[in-house]
């Protein structure tokens, strides 16, 4: 016996009965796991095996079966102990590295297509998560002259992102005046939050511009919409559809909560525990684990993305109980260290983290 309880047997053939679970989705018997040779034990061994293992809460026995399938406690088992790497494919690999060098320096662009791709690979619901932002701040402003109604706001924001805003006027405005309103934005409103922003400091912007001073109640209100809605996060997610194929969710009433969270943003990016989860390595919520109860018979699987040290969001999926694991911490794994590197290295990074 080990430290855990389960002896080298049980722990083989709690193995062979989530393996062949996760494959084939049907309770697993002793006369399947009798003709397994690396079991080598009778089908009376096996069964008792699996008596014990049952009384101990690592299996359950469905009332019409004389098979067992996986509890709770028994998924967990497996992930924490059990689970073998999962080698992903060369056309997998390619995949991932092409979908993450084309969209380079882009994050809403990288996340939208990591999760396209998580949920792809897998076959499970995947998605990103932007996390809610502290304080979004501007570390400067450019605004580039169109025409005399027509400019762009740019806005390279503290974090290194850049936001761009098309703006339209009703009235002419000069390109001189464009570069004294640069001057002026990047003199009084860098480097704080969209709440800091003070009506004074409007006011003097205003006197300054002069007859040019219509100007600034338009790209005032462009510059808080735009850092409210980065400070706000967001979440993006596909292969919903993907959860229709798994008999785990024939209950329409459940099936109905789960979508229902997953299309509501707030929900869903309420349901991505960042605080107090690994920042660095895999993190997997199993059933009841997760924080809402729509959730107890689906597993979520995530990793944090980072800049520099700090948590930015978060790649992920979501899926049955019955899931690949192996497969998917593998895809998380590789998409969130892919990110990771694009966004603190280059692109020169991520071809040597892949190789």
């Amino acid at each position: 016996m080990n430290n855990d309880g389960l002896s080298a047997r049980k722990k083989l053939i709690l193995k062979a009965i989530i393996d062949a679970h996760i494959a084939y989705g049907e309770p697993v018997g002793s006369k399947y796991l009798s003709a397994d040779k690396q079991l080598s034990c009778s089908s009376a061994t096996i069964r008792n095996e699996m008596a014990e293992l049952e009384a101990l809460g690592y299996l359950e026995q469905p009332h019409t079966s004389a098979g067992r399938v996986p509890s709770e406690l028994g998924y967990r088992y497996y992930v924490n102990s059990l689970l073998q790497d999962y080698t992903s494919t060369a056309a997998e690999i390619e995949q991932l590295n092409l979908a993450l060098k084309n969209k380079l320096g882009e994050l809403d662009h990288l996340l939208t297509e990591a999760s396209r791709i998580a949920a792809s690979v897998t076959n499970y619901t995947g998605f990103a998560l932007k996390s809610k932002s502290a304080t979004v701040k501007v570390s400067k402003f450019e605004c580039v002259y169109l025409d005399s109604r027509n400019f762009i706001l740019v806005m390279l924001l503290d974090n290194q992102s850049i936001k761009t805003k098309s703006i339209h006027l009703a009235f002419n405005i000069t390109k001189e005046a464009l570069e004294k309103l640069s001057f002026l934005l990047n003199r009084s409103l860098v480097n704080i939050g969209a709440d800091d922003i003070l009506f004074t400091e409007i006011m003097k912007i205003e006197e300054e511009m002069g007859e040019s001073s219509a100007i600034v109640t338009p790209i005032i209100k462009a510059i808080h919409e735009t850092m409210k809605e980065l400070d706000g996060g967001d979440m993006r997610v596909e292969g919903v559809n993907h959860l229709l194929q798994y008999p785990e969710y024939t209950d329409l009433e459940q099936l109905r909560g789960l979508l229902g969270m997953i299309e509501d943003k707030e929900q869903s990016q309420n349901l991505i525990p960042l605080e107090g989860s690994d920042t660095d390595g895999i993190n997997v919520f199993i059933g009841s684990e997760n924080s809402v109860r729509v959730m107890s018979n689906s597993t979520l699987v995530f990793k944090s993305i980072k800049r520099g040290d700090k948590v930015i969001g978060a790649i992920g999926v979501i899926g049955p109980r019955r899931m690949n694991y192996s497969k998917v911490i593998s895809t998380i794994d590789s998409l969130a260290s892919g990110i990771d590197c694009l966004l603190n290295d280059g692109s020169d990074k991520l071809e040597e983290h892949n190789k």
